[in-house]
């Protein structure tokens, strides 16, 4: 089962773009944005599912180079 998180950027708090990952992804993945930007995962959190809802929102915290 994939996962689908929303990438973030770590010094603003603004979402970045959504991505699929294969499984959970590590604090410590590299991993190229939609710009071709080469980043590496600062944290990973993942929320709690919405009451009803089995999927859980999984974000995952990069700092942009530029």
């Amino acid at each position: 089962m994939s996962v689908i998180a929303t990438i973030m950027n770590s010094a603003t708090g603004q979402p970045i773009q959504k991505m699929t990952f294969g499984r959970m992804p590590k604090p410590w993945t590299s991993f190229n944005l939609a710009t071709g930007e080469l980043v590496t995962a600062d944290r990973v959190h993942v929320g709690k599912p919405a009451p009803g809802k089995f999927v859980a929102p999984v974000e995952v915290w990069v700092t942009l180079k530029s």
